[in-house]
């Protein structure tokens, strides 16, 4: 699923204390031969709240079904994030099909300034002062994967000064 990204670090479940949160469910139609069928559609993001998240869909006939299938598929995303003392490492754009998302990282006590699908994300990431704009598409799964998108970029300073093949001090000072 994130093979496009260079620095991923998955995470198994195991042994960590996980919350979930829901950011939306659609009601889906399908208009058959017989009348319509009616089902639904639960996008959850999952989190430990100390750099590991995930996010997952589930489809089903219920909302209690649906919503536990999207907590399950989240489960099996999980992914580690760079974080720097309660915030961002550095500024970033995301984006997914309409969807655009920039976040930023913002001074001790500033708190999570960011509205519905990216509050979500950036709150189960466990950053708790930061920045953020979506733009574009409000449609919450992409607005989801766009923000998973700039989560991804991030660099902490110590992958940054590998990949150089600088010391940690020559990144800071040049």
């Amino acid at each position: 699923m994130y093979q496009k990204y260079k620095n991923v670090e998955t995470v198994k479940p195991g042994g960590l204390e996980l919350k979930d949160k829901l950011v939306g469910i659609q009601r889906v139609t399908k208009v058959t031969k017989g009348g319509r069928a009616f089902g639904f559609s639960a996008i959850v993001i999952v989190g430990d709240e100390n750099g590991v998240v995930g996010h997952g869909l589930g489809k089903s006939k219920e909302v209690a079904t649906a919503i536990a299938k999207a907590i399950e598929d989240a489960k099996k995303n999980l992914i580690r994030i760079p974080l720097n003392r309660g915030t961002l490492p550095h500024e970033q754009k995301g984006k997914y099909g309409g969807a655009r998302v920039y976040i930023q990282p913002a001074s001790e006590g500033t708190g999570v300034i960011a509205g519905g699908a990216v509050r979500a994300v950036l709150e189960s990431v466990g950053v708790q002062d930061v920045l953020s704009k979506s733009q574009g598409s409000s449609n919450p799964h992409n607005v989801v994967k766009a923000t998973f998108d700039a989560l991804l970029q991030l660099r902490d300073a110590k992958t940054v000064a590998l990949q150089r093949g600088v010391s940690l001090e020559k990144v800071f000072k040049g």
